[in-house]
């Protein structure tokens, strides 16, 4: 089995800064402009996540929840994926000896 996308190893990162990055604006700045530019950036990211996990998984519904989750679902789903794609070059033979 392949790793996962390039688009679902970036996308989640990208969705945890951007999460960050709004919650210090609520709790700390207050701005307007910092809510409006990063508000549909996380938005976005979000459903990316989710999307591409989605078509990813495939029959692994457990990483496709785990996406759901505002925040560090992405990063969970993308764990569990890779966890899952060591596990079948594991089992294949294709790492080497101890390698995981």
């Amino acid at each position: 089995m392949n790793r996962p996308s390039r688009l679902l190893r970036v996308t989640p990162p990208l969705e945890l800064a951007s999460l960050a990055v709004l919650l210090a604006n609520v709790s700390v700045l207050h701005l307007q402009v910092v809510a409006s530019a990063i508000g549909p950036l996380h938005g976005c990211a979000y459903l990316i996540v989710i999307i591409a996990t989605a078509r990813e998984a495939g029959p692994n519904r457990t990483a496709t929840a785990l996406s759901a989750v505002p925040g560090i679902g992405g990063m969970l789903a993308l764990r569990r994926l890779a966890t899952r794609y060591a596990g079948a070059a594991g089992r294949t033979g294709l790492l080497p000896e101890g390698g995981r």
